[in-house]
């Protein structure tokens, strides 16, 4: 393994992660720099669901959070049991949604061995070959929010430093487990704080902030931003954000020249915190009804979109203070924005995939439109890039490659026959795909 300690201060820069970490790691949703690009110059491009597949784990049980990886290791979370599962609002309107594959979690799974109470699954596997090395199972306590039927309440993605993996659940629960599986610590914060009842069901996973764990749980009960001891569980800090906020974001560390922000992006507006201390710094933006998509850095500028059914999108420059919306948002564009997917920064183009098939390339200095392309398929999943390309999984299990650029070349359209909502992870030269049945390493 060829170490780049380049690669280890970029993700100790944007992230905060004080730890050793391999250059090759994938190590929480969005990456080694929260941004969804990997260095790496060799990635597979194409594949099928057996040809280019190193291998395919069964896995426990059924979620749609993306797998992180530490060294030799993937670690995955999912749910066992059905919880309480709701028909709610369906990215394709007017139209026959399950035939262009956005259907249920689970749907067409047969799990006749899943137990009747719900159990929160981490599984660890072997990178090299996918063997499962250890599973730990954690009893959901207390009350189930109801979700809605396109996921469960293993939604939040793990994250690890190297040494713990930490996963959240929408319980409130969180468990530090070692990389042997062993519990470190554990907390519910559904119960130290208050319920987790956001509509539809928590989505926003953990950050490792230096020695912390941030953590936001905008809920009707309570919004809150809060802070954990990564050794202990123990509240380092926690800011009170007001009820009646809502968000399915996750939260992103940025490294300003006045210090380092903590970007929110929720239902009322986009906020700023300092990580070190949950102080509120600025913000910006109108409300927003279903604030999903995470916020990416890349050299001093934020590019958020804020969710919801073509909202808008925007670059943004850190170091402001209060409200920043004339001084510091140096373009917005009102609408075209994914109501899940997050955006990706990947050389000087942003690139986006809106709710049913419509992939975008816009200049990062400005916003103004560099092409579009109608492609086939719902996209939940947020893109990765790599290697010259960018990859958009689709929710019938099909990654659509494109060449990254000027111009909108489609290079290979590569189904695996399976629901797909988690996003990619890069490692190692593979590409991990997360389906409701499998976790799969693409790239022998």
């Amino acid at each position: 393994m060829t170490f780049r300690p380049q690669l280890l201060l970029i993700a100790i820069a944007c992230t905060g992660v004080m730890a050793s970490i391999h250059a090759e790691d994938w190590p929480h949703w969005r990456g080694p720099a929260a941004s969804g690009v990997s260095p790496e110059q060799a990635l597979p491009t194409r594949w099928s669901a057996t040809e280019n597949v190193a291998w395919k784990a069964r896995l426990a049980g059924l979620g749609i959070s993306t797998p992180v990886v530490s060294g030799d290791r993937v670690f995955v979370t999912s749910q066992l049991g059905t919880g309480i599962s709701r028909e709610g609002p369906r990215l394709v309107q007017g139209g026959d949604a399950a035939s262009m594959g956005e259907r249920a979690l689970g749907s067409g799974v047969a799990r006749a061995a899943d137990p009747d109470k719900t159990v929160f699954v981490v599984e660890a596997f072997a990178r090299a070959d996918g063997k499962r090395i250890w599973e730990r199972r954690i009893d959901a306590d207390g009350a189930l929010t109801p979700t809605h039927e396109k996921h469960n309440l293993a939604t939040p993605s793990p994250v690890t430093d190297g040494t713990l993996v930490f996963a959240l659940f929408g319980t409130g629960q969180i468990a530090a487990l070692g990389r042997d599986g062993a519990v470190a610590w554990q907390r519910h914060l559904g119960r130290d704080y208050a319920p987790f009842d956001i509509q539809w069901g928590h989505g926003s996973s953990p950050v490792l902030y230096g020695d912390t764990i941030l953590l936001l749980c905008d809920h009707p009960s309570a919004s809150y931003l809060v802070a954990l001891d990564k050794r202990s569980g123990k509240e380092r800090w926690k800011a009170d954000r007001g009820k009646g906020r809502s968000s399915y974001s996750t939260p992103l560390v940025v490294v300003a020249e006045s210090g380092d922000e903590l970007i929110v992006n929720s239902s009322e507006r986009l906020d700023a915190y300092d990580p070190r201390s949950g102080a509120l710094l600025w913000h910006t933006g109108d409300s927003n009804r279903f604030p999903v998509p995470s916020p990416v850095f890349h050299k001093g500028v934020i590019f958020a979109s804020r969710g919801y059914r073509s909202g808008p999108y925007m670059a943004i420059k850190p170091g402001g203070r209060g409200d920043v919306t004339a001084s510091h948002v140096l373009w917005t564009v009102p609408t075209g924005a994914p109501y899940v997917s997050s955006l990706l920064y990947y050389e000087d183009i942003i690139y986006m995939a809106n709710d049913v098939g419509v992939l975008t390339a816009v200049k990062a200095a400005t916003g103004e439109r560099v092409w579009q392309q109608r492609v086939d398929g719902v996209f939940s999943a947020s893109p990765v890039g790599g290697a010259g390309h960018v990859y958009f999984v689709s929710e019938n299990g099909d990654t659509i490659v494109v060449k990254a650029g000027s111009a909108p070349e489609i290079v290979a359209r590569n189904p695996i026959g399976e629901r797909a909502l988690a996003s990619p992870a890069i490692s190692n030269g593979r590409v991990f795909l997360r389906t409701d049945e499998h976790l799969l390493a693409i790239g022998k």
